[in-house]
């Protein structure tokens, strides 16, 4: 892709390609496709749906279960912490062009969980310039397969729509249920390092991988 730049030489306007400098950093959408807000996409159970005020009490809810912290921190959220971390989910579109999503059920619009991706800054060296994958869904629906379904269908919306030459993702090395969703999906690990939330493994996918 390259950018037409016009320049005045004496009094005549003359036009010279310019070669459309390289993405770098978080991003990974050029300014003239960035997109406000989720773009709603579909499985075969599972609505992804953009972030609202309609899924907040759910939300709320499900991250007061300490189940849902077990491997996130090991500590239940409170309405605050949750109300920022919802609010985060949200905002980053307008910013980077992707985030996260709200999981439904397709027909019954049931609230299962949110997942996307995201740019947490963790100071995480691994992590640097590459979007990260994550996912969370309320326990009732552990073990049907809705994690890998609805990942995957994140995933090759990147493929599509970001031009990221990679994808990665922090797991802790005990949750064994999403090392084997991530590596389904086909992430390989990498790495391990401290995070604030405890020992973490790093996974990487190549795009269309």
């Amino acid at each position: 892709m390259e950018i037409v730049l016009p320049i005045l030489i004496s009094g005549t306007w003359h036009t010279f390609p310019t070669p459309t400098p390289p993405l770098k950093g978080r991003g990974y959408r050029r300014p003239d496709s960035m997109i406000s807000n989720a773009p709603t996409l579909h499985t075969k159970r599972i609505t992804l749906a953009p972030i609202s005020m309609d899924h907040w009490e759910a939300y709320a809810a499900t991250w007061a279960d300490p189940r849902m912290t077990a491997f996130i921190g090991g500590t239940p959220r409170d309405r605050q912490t949750s109300w920022t971390k919802f609010q985060q989910s949200a905002g980053s579109w307008p910013l980077l062009g992707y985030g996260y999503w709200t999981f439904a059920d397709r027909t019954t619009g049931a609230f299962l969980g949110t997942g996307g991706l995201a740019s947490l800054e963790r100071g995480i060296p691994e992590l640097e310039g590459y979007p990260e994958a994550g996912w969370s869904f309320v326990p009732d629906v552990w073990g049907q397969g809705m994690a890998t379904e609805t990942v995957a269908r994140v995933l090759v919306w990147a493929d599509e729509d970001l031009e990221a030459p990679e994808v990665r993702c922090i797991i802790d090395p005990e949750n064994i249920a999403s090392i084997r969703v991530a590596e389904k999906l086909g992430f390989v690990a990498f790495a391990e390092c401290e995070d604030k939330i405890g020992r973490i493994k790093v996974f990487r996918r190549v795009r269309g991988g």
